[in-house]
Protein backbone atom coordinates (compact mmCIF):
# COMPACT_ATOMS: atom_id res chain seq x y z
CA UNK A 1 0.00 0.00 0.00
CA UNK A 2 1.26 3.40 -1.11
CA UNK A 3 1.72 5.89 1.96
CA UNK A 4 -0.85 8.52 3.38
CA UNK A 5 -1.04 11.43 1.39
CA UNK A 6 -3.24 13.09 3.49
CA UNK A 7 -4.30 12.19 7.07
CA UNK A 8 -6.44 13.75 9.23
CA UNK A 9 -6.23 13.31 12.94
CA UNK A 10 -9.03 13.95 15.27
CA UNK A 11 -10.94 16.74 13.46
CA UNK A 12 -13.59 18.59 14.79
CA UNK A 13 -15.15 21.61 13.22
CA UNK A 14 -18.87 23.53 13.94
CA UNK A 15 -21.46 25.85 12.29
CA UNK A 16 -22.89 28.14 14.23
CA UNK A 17 -22.50 25.92 17.34
CA UNK A 18 -23.80 22.79 15.38
CA UNK A 19 -21.10 20.12 15.66
CA UNK A 20 -20.51 18.72 11.71
CA UNK A 21 -17.24 16.90 12.63
CA UNK A 22 -16.37 15.37 16.09
CA UNK A 23 -12.78 13.52 16.32
CA UNK A 24 -13.02 12.80 12.85
CA UNK A 25 -10.19 10.13 11.46
CA UNK A 26 -8.93 9.43 7.62
CA UNK A 27 -6.30 8.33 5.93
CA UNK A 28 -6.07 9.08 1.84
CA UNK A 29 -3.07 7.18 0.00
CA UNK A 30 -0.97 8.64 -2.56
CA UNK A 31 -2.85 7.48 -6.27
CA UNK A 32 -6.05 6.91 -4.97
CA UNK A 33 -9.53 7.96 -6.04
CA UNK A 34 -10.93 8.24 -3.15
CA UNK A 35 -14.67 9.44 -3.03
CA UNK A 36 -16.63 10.90 -0.10
CA UNK A 37 -19.99 9.57 -0.27
CA UNK A 38 -23.43 10.26 1.96
CA UNK A 39 -26.54 12.66 1.99
CA UNK A 40 -26.53 15.90 1.94
CA UNK A 41 -25.49 17.68 5.53
CA UNK A 42 -23.17 14.91 6.33
CA UNK A 43 -19.84 16.26 6.31
CA UNK A 44 -18.82 15.56 3.66
CA UNK A 45 -18.09 19.03 2.07
CA UNK A 46 -16.52 19.74 5.33
CA UNK A 47 -13.92 17.35 5.35
CA UNK A 48 -12.78 18.26 1.47
CA UNK A 49 -12.44 21.90 2.39
CA UNK A 50 -11.01 21.12 5.68
CA UNK A 51 -8.10 19.05 3.43
CA UNK A 52 -8.47 22.44 1.16
CA UNK A 53 -8.19 24.68 4.40
CA UNK A 54 -10.91 27.23 3.20
CA UNK A 55 -12.59 25.40 6.59
CA UNK A 56 -9.62 25.73 10.26
CA UNK A 57 -10.90 23.08 12.44
CA UNK A 58 -11.34 23.71 16.13
CA UNK A 59 -9.27 20.77 17.23
CA UNK A 60 -7.26 18.02 15.44
CA UNK A 61 -4.70 18.18 12.60
CA UNK A 62 -4.28 18.08 9.24
CA UNK A 63 -0.63 16.22 7.82
CA UNK A 64 0.40 16.36 4.29
CA UNK A 65 2.87 13.62 3.54
CA UNK A 66 3.12 13.32 7.58
CA UNK A 67 3.52 17.11 7.61
CA UNK A 68 1.21 19.41 9.80
CA UNK A 69 -0.48 21.98 7.06
CA UNK A 70 -3.20 23.36 9.86
CA UNK A 71 -2.04 26.78 9.68
CA UNK A 72 -0.88 26.79 5.49
CA UNK A 73 -3.55 29.14 3.58
CA UNK A 74 -5.09 27.07 0.30
CA UNK A 75 -2.92 28.71 -2.11
CA UNK A 76 0.21 27.26 -0.76
CA UNK A 77 -1.16 23.76 -0.32
CA UNK A 78 -0.08 21.65 -3.17
CA UNK A 79 -3.65 21.12 -4.36
CA UNK A 80 -5.99 22.25 -6.25
CA UNK A 81 -10.03 21.87 -5.96
CA UNK A 82 -12.84 22.06 -8.93
CA UNK A 83 -16.32 22.89 -7.76
CA UNK A 84 -19.93 22.18 -9.00
CA UNK A 85 -19.23 25.74 -10.67
CA UNK A 86 -16.58 25.75 -12.69
CA UNK A 87 -15.72 29.46 -12.40
CA UNK A 88 -14.41 29.25 -16.13
CA UNK A 89 -13.08 32.52 -17.01
CA UNK A 90 -15.73 33.94 -19.41
CA UNK A 91 -13.45 36.88 -21.29
CA UNK A 92 -10.35 33.59 -21.88
CA UNK A 93 -10.41 31.37 -24.80
CA UNK A 94 -9.84 27.51 -23.87
CA UNK A 95 -6.28 27.97 -24.23
CA UNK A 96 -5.87 31.51 -22.05
CA UNK A 97 -7.73 29.68 -19.27
CA UNK A 98 -5.47 26.72 -19.33
CA UNK A 99 -2.31 29.01 -19.48
CA UNK A 100 -3.52 31.27 -16.45
CA UNK A 101 -1.96 29.74 -13.30
CA UNK A 102 1.54 28.91 -15.31
CA UNK A 103 1.43 32.52 -16.52
CA UNK A 104 0.92 33.46 -12.72
CA UNK A 105 3.77 31.38 -11.52
CA UNK A 106 5.88 33.31 -14.64
CA UNK A 107 6.56 29.97 -16.23
CA UNK A 108 7.66 30.37 -19.95
CA UNK A 109 5.78 30.85 -22.22
CA UNK A 110 7.47 27.61 -24.42
CA UNK A 111 6.83 25.66 -21.12
CA UNK A 112 2.87 26.64 -21.29
CA UNK A 113 2.31 26.04 -24.92
CA UNK A 114 3.48 22.46 -24.04
CA UNK A 115 1.77 21.77 -20.90
CA UNK A 116 -1.53 23.52 -22.23
CA UNK A 117 -1.42 21.19 -25.65
CA UNK A 118 -0.83 18.02 -23.41
CA UNK A 119 -3.46 18.74 -21.10
CA UNK A 120 -5.86 19.42 -23.96
CA UNK A 121 -5.09 15.86 -25.76
CA UNK A 122 -5.41 14.73 -22.05
CA UNK A 123 -9.17 15.77 -21.89
CA UNK A 124 -10.11 14.99 -25.31
CA UNK A 125 -10.09 18.83 -26.37
CA UNK A 126 -7.11 18.75 -28.82
CA UNK A 127 -8.59 21.62 -31.50
CA UNK A 128 -10.68 23.56 -29.48
CA UNK A 129 -7.64 25.86 -27.94
CA UNK A 130 -9.22 29.47 -29.07
CA UNK A 131 -13.36 28.83 -28.73
CA UNK A 132 -14.42 30.62 -26.31
CA UNK A 133 -15.86 29.01 -23.22
CA UNK A 134 -19.60 30.58 -24.04
CA UNK A 135 -19.23 28.40 -26.99
CA UNK A 136 -18.59 25.11 -25.06
CA UNK A 137 -21.24 22.16 -23.78
CA UNK A 138 -21.32 21.89 -20.26
CA UNK A 139 -18.88 19.03 -20.11
CA UNK A 140 -16.37 20.48 -22.22
CA UNK A 141 -16.32 23.46 -20.12
CA UNK A 142 -15.99 20.97 -17.25
CA UNK A 143 -12.96 19.45 -18.79
CA UNK A 144 -11.10 22.79 -19.50
CA UNK A 145 -11.70 23.65 -15.56
CA UNK A 146 -10.32 20.07 -15.06
CA UNK A 147 -7.00 21.11 -17.19
CA UNK A 148 -6.58 24.12 -15.98
CA UNK A 149 -6.24 22.55 -12.29
CA UNK A 150 -4.07 19.88 -13.53
CA UNK A 151 -1.55 22.82 -15.26
CA UNK A 152 -0.16 23.58 -12.12
CA UNK A 153 0.91 19.95 -11.19
CA UNK A 154 -0.99 19.51 -8.19
CA UNK A 155 -0.55 16.62 -5.89
CA UNK A 156 -4.01 15.95 -5.22
CA UNK A 157 -7.32 17.39 -6.92
CA UNK A 158 -10.01 18.49 -4.90
CA UNK A 159 -13.56 18.05 -6.46
CA UNK A 160 -16.45 18.80 -4.91
CA UNK A 161 -19.73 17.31 -7.02
CA UNK A 162 -18.53 18.54 -9.84
CA UNK A 163 -20.73 16.41 -11.95
CA UNK A 164 -23.69 17.35 -10.62
CA UNK A 165 -24.49 20.16 -13.72
CA UNK A 166 -24.31 17.94 -15.90
CA UNK A 167 -27.41 15.62 -17.64
CA UNK A 168 -27.30 12.55 -16.86
CA UNK A 169 -25.77 10.49 -20.39
CA UNK A 170 -22.68 13.48 -19.93
CA UNK A 171 -22.50 13.12 -16.34
CA UNK A 172 -21.94 9.08 -17.40
CA UNK A 173 -19.11 10.00 -19.90
CA UNK A 174 -17.18 12.33 -17.69
CA UNK A 175 -17.45 9.32 -15.02
CA UNK A 176 -15.67 7.58 -17.55
CA UNK A 177 -13.08 10.24 -18.61
CA UNK A 178 -12.24 11.35 -15.07
CA UNK A 179 -11.34 7.86 -13.93
CA UNK A 180 -9.13 7.59 -17.07
CA UNK A 181 -7.48 10.99 -16.68
CA UNK A 182 -6.78 9.87 -12.68
CA UNK A 183 -5.46 6.55 -13.98
CA UNK A 184 -2.95 8.78 -16.95
CA UNK A 185 -2.23 11.78 -14.22
CA UNK A 186 -1.35 9.17 -10.89
CA UNK A 187 -2.65 12.56 -9.28
CA UNK A 188 -4.59 12.16 -6.05
CA UNK A 189 -8.35 12.15 -6.24
CA UNK A 190 -10.89 13.18 -3.34
CA UNK A 191 -14.46 13.50 -4.83
CA UNK A 192 -17.52 14.41 -3.23
CA UNK A 193 -20.73 13.49 -4.37
CA UNK A 194 -24.07 11.68 -3.10
CA UNK A 195 -24.61 9.91 -6.10
CA UNK A 196 -24.04 6.24 -5.12
CA UNK A 197 -23.56 5.09 -8.68
CA UNK A 198 -20.63 7.57 -9.16
CA UNK A 199 -19.28 6.43 -6.19
CA UNK A 200 -19.13 2.82 -6.98
CA UNK A 201 -18.34 3.21 -10.34
CA UNK A 202 -15.36 5.43 -10.53
CA UNK A 203 -13.79 4.88 -6.90
CA UNK A 204 -10.51 2.80 -5.46
CA UNK A 205 -11.67 3.22 -1.98
CA UNK A 206 -15.17 4.92 -0.93
CA UNK A 207 -15.83 6.72 2.61
CA UNK A 208 -19.28 6.24 3.34
CA UNK A 209 -20.75 9.20 5.93
CA UNK A 210 -23.54 10.01 7.79
CA UNK A 211 -24.15 12.58 10.77
CA UNK A 212 -20.19 13.73 10.68
CA UNK A 213 -19.07 10.06 10.90
CA UNK A 214 -17.52 7.26 8.67
CA UNK A 215 -20.15 4.34 8.74
CA UNK A 216 -18.09 2.18 6.61
CA UNK A 217 -14.39 2.44 4.28
CA UNK A 218 -14.01 -0.25 1.47
CA UNK A 219 -13.69 -0.90 -2.26
CA UNK A 220 -17.21 -0.46 -4.02
CA UNK A 221 -17.32 -4.28 -4.38
CA UNK A 222 -16.39 -4.47 -0.34
CA UNK A 223 -19.49 -1.78 0.49
CA UNK A 224 -21.82 -3.03 -1.89
CA UNK A 225 -21.86 -6.81 -0.88
CA UNK A 226 -20.39 -6.54 2.66
CA UNK A 227 -22.19 -3.56 4.08
CA UNK A 228 -21.61 -2.64 8.02
CA UNK A 229 -24.72 -1.36 8.89
CA UNK A 230 -28.40 -0.48 7.59
CA UNK A 231 -27.76 3.16 6.68
CA UNK A 232 -24.73 1.53 4.15
CA UNK A 233 -26.74 -0.92 2.79
CA UNK A 234 -29.80 1.21 2.31
CA UNK A 235 -28.05 4.47 1.05
CA UNK A 236 -25.36 1.80 -1.25
CA UNK A 237 -28.39 0.92 -3.76
CA UNK A 238 -31.55 -0.81 -3.41
CA UNK A 239 -31.87 -3.40 0.35
CA UNK A 240 -34.21 -5.36 1.85
CA UNK A 241 -33.04 -5.67 5.36
CA UNK A 242 -34.97 -7.35 7.88
CA UNK A 243 -34.81 -8.77 11.89
CA UNK A 244 -33.32 -11.88 12.29
CA UNK A 245 -31.84 -14.02 14.51
CA UNK A 246 -28.45 -15.72 13.99
CA UNK A 247 -28.73 -19.10 15.58
CA UNK A 248 -25.40 -20.51 15.34
CA UNK A 249 -22.46 -20.08 12.89
CA UNK A 250 -24.20 -20.55 9.21
CA UNK A 251 -28.44 -20.71 10.33
CA UNK A 252 -30.28 -17.62 10.37
CA UNK A 253 -34.00 -17.63 10.83
CA UNK A 254 -35.69 -13.94 9.51
CA UNK A 255 -39.67 -13.62 7.80
CA UNK A 256 -40.47 -16.88 9.79
CA UNK A 257 -37.86 -19.24 8.04
CA UNK A 258 -34.52 -20.82 8.74
CA UNK A 259 -32.06 -20.24 5.94
CA UNK A 260 -28.55 -21.65 5.60
CA UNK A 261 -26.11 -18.14 5.14
CA UNK A 262 -21.90 -18.09 4.75
CA UNK A 263 -21.58 -15.83 7.93
CA UNK A 264 -20.48 -17.06 11.37
CA UNK A 265 -18.69 -15.47 14.66
CA UNK A 266 -21.92 -13.90 16.25
CA UNK A 267 -23.02 -15.38 19.61
CA UNK A 268 -26.17 -17.90 19.66
CA UNK A 269 -29.22 -16.62 19.45
CA UNK A 270 -28.23 -13.40 18.83
CA UNK A 271 -30.49 -10.36 16.99
CA UNK A 272 -29.12 -9.10 13.79
CA UNK A 273 -30.14 -7.54 10.76
CA UNK A 274 -30.29 -9.84 7.28
CA UNK A 275 -29.67 -7.76 4.47
CA UNK A 276 -30.68 -9.55 1.02
CA UNK A 277 -30.28 -7.11 -2.21
CA UNK A 278 -33.13 -6.97 -4.99
CA UNK A 279 -31.55 -9.02 -7.85
CA UNK A 280 -30.86 -11.62 -5.71
CA UNK A 281 -33.94 -13.09 -5.37
CA UNK A 282 -35.95 -15.79 -7.49
CA UNK A 283 -39.36 -16.41 -7.62
CA UNK A 284 -40.81 -19.23 -7.80
CA UNK A 285 -43.90 -21.33 -6.92
CA UNK A 286 -45.85 -20.84 -3.28
CA UNK A 287 -45.17 -23.49 -1.06
CA UNK A 288 -44.42 -24.40 2.39
CA UNK A 289 -40.74 -24.46 2.04
CA UNK A 290 -40.57 -20.54 1.14
CA UNK A 291 -41.31 -17.55 2.14
CA UNK A 292 -44.65 -16.39 0.66
CA UNK A 293 -45.94 -12.73 -0.62
CA UNK A 294 -48.57 -11.36 -2.79
CA UNK A 295 -47.23 -8.71 -5.83
CA UNK A 296 -48.43 -5.10 -4.65
CA UNK A 297 -46.91 -3.04 -7.63
CA UNK A 298 -45.25 -3.55 -10.82
CA UNK A 299 -42.44 -0.89 -12.31
CA UNK A 300 -40.68 -1.78 -15.81
CA UNK A 301 -37.07 -0.24 -15.30
CA UNK A 302 -36.17 -1.11 -19.03
CA UNK A 303 -33.71 -3.43 -18.61
CA UNK A 304 -35.58 -5.52 -15.42
CA UNK A 305 -38.65 -5.04 -13.81
CA UNK A 306 -38.94 -3.77 -10.01
CA UNK A 307 -41.67 -5.77 -8.60
CA UNK A 308 -42.81 -4.70 -4.54
CA UNK A 309 -43.94 -8.13 -2.63
CA UNK A 310 -45.81 -7.74 0.58
CA UNK A 311 -44.75 -10.82 2.83
CA UNK A 312 -46.92 -10.48 6.19
CA UNK A 313 -47.40 -6.57 5.88
CA UNK A 314 -43.21 -6.19 4.83
CA UNK A 315 -43.02 -5.22 1.35
CA UNK A 316 -40.17 -6.79 -0.38
CA UNK A 317 -38.30 -4.91 -3.80
CA UNK A 318 -37.64 -8.00 -6.08
CA UNK A 319 -35.56 -7.02 -9.39
CA UNK A 320 -36.27 -9.39 -12.13
CA UNK A 321 -36.23 -9.88 -15.71
CA UNK A 322 -39.24 -12.02 -14.54
CA UNK A 323 -42.81 -10.22 -15.33
CA UNK A 324 -45.11 -10.64 -12.24
CA UNK A 325 -49.07 -9.29 -12.37
CA UNK A 326 -50.12 -7.82 -9.59
CA UNK A 327 -52.11 -9.69 -7.43
CA UNK A 328 -50.24 -12.85 -7.93
CA UNK A 329 -49.56 -14.92 -5.02
CA UNK A 330 -45.59 -16.53 -5.33
CA UNK A 331 -42.52 -17.87 -3.21
CA UNK A 332 -39.26 -16.19 -2.83
CA UNK A 333 -36.39 -18.39 -3.05
CA UNK A 334 -33.03 -17.08 -1.50
CA UNK A 335 -29.03 -19.05 -1.73
CA UNK A 336 -27.17 -18.63 0.69
CA UNK A 337 -24.57 -16.30 -1.25
CA UNK A 338 -27.53 -13.56 -1.28
CA UNK A 339 -28.12 -13.54 2.59
CA UNK A 340 -25.63 -11.03 4.54
CA UNK A 341 -25.83 -10.95 8.39
CA UNK A 342 -25.12 -7.46 9.71
CA UNK A 343 -24.82 -6.66 13.59
CA UNK A 344 -27.62 -4.09 14.98
CA UNK A 345 -27.23 -0.52 15.25
CA UNK A 346 -28.83 2.71 15.55
CA UNK A 347 -29.98 2.06 12.23
CA UNK A 348 -31.94 -0.95 12.57
CA UNK A 349 -35.36 -0.78 11.89
CA UNK A 350 -34.69 2.45 9.86
CA UNK A 351 -34.19 1.15 6.22
CA UNK A 352 -34.61 -1.82 4.28
CA UNK A 353 -39.01 -1.93 4.25
CA UNK A 354 -40.79 -0.86 0.94
CA UNK A 355 -43.97 -0.11 2.45
CA UNK A 356 -43.89 3.31 1.38
CA UNK A 357 -42.78 2.72 -1.76
CA UNK A 358 -45.93 1.75 -2.94
CA UNK A 359 -47.91 4.76 -1.58
CA UNK A 360 -45.42 7.15 -3.09
CA UNK A 361 -45.77 5.33 -6.36
CA UNK A 362 -49.76 6.23 -5.88
CA UNK A 363 -49.14 9.87 -4.81
CA UNK A 364 -46.88 10.45 -7.88
CA UNK A 365 -49.75 8.95 -10.31
CA UNK A 366 -52.39 11.26 -8.57
CA UNK A 367 -50.32 13.93 -9.07
CA UNK A 368 -49.86 13.41 -12.42
CA UNK A 369 -53.41 12.74 -12.88
CA UNK A 370 -54.58 16.46 -11.18
CA UNK A 371 -51.42 17.81 -13.38
CA UNK A 372 -53.25 16.78 -16.74
CA UNK A 373 -56.60 17.97 -15.61
CA UNK A 374 -55.08 21.52 -14.77
CA UNK A 375 -53.93 21.41 -18.25
CA UNK A 376 -56.99 20.04 -19.87
CA UNK A 377 -59.11 22.79 -18.02
CA UNK A 378 -56.53 25.34 -19.29
CA UNK A 379 -57.26 24.33 -22.88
Amino acid sequence: MTHSIISLKNISVSYDGEQVLKGFNLDIHDGEFVTLLGPSGCGKTTVLRTIAGFVTPEAGDVFFNETKINDLPPHKRELNTIFQKYALFPHLNVYDNIAFGMRIKRKKESEVKKTVVELLELVNLSGYAHRGIAQLSGGQQQRVAIARALANEPKILLLDEPLGALDLKLRKDMQVQLKEIQQQTGITFIFVTHDQEEALSMSDTVVVMDGGEIQQIGTPIDIYNEPKNAFVADFIGESNILDGLMLEDFKVRFAGHLFPCLDKGFSKNTPVDVVIRPEDITFVPQDASHIKGEVTNVTFKGVHYEIIVDVDGFKWMIQSTAYQAIGEKIGLSILPDAIHVMEKSDYSGTFGDYSTFSDEMEEDMILEEEAELEDENEV
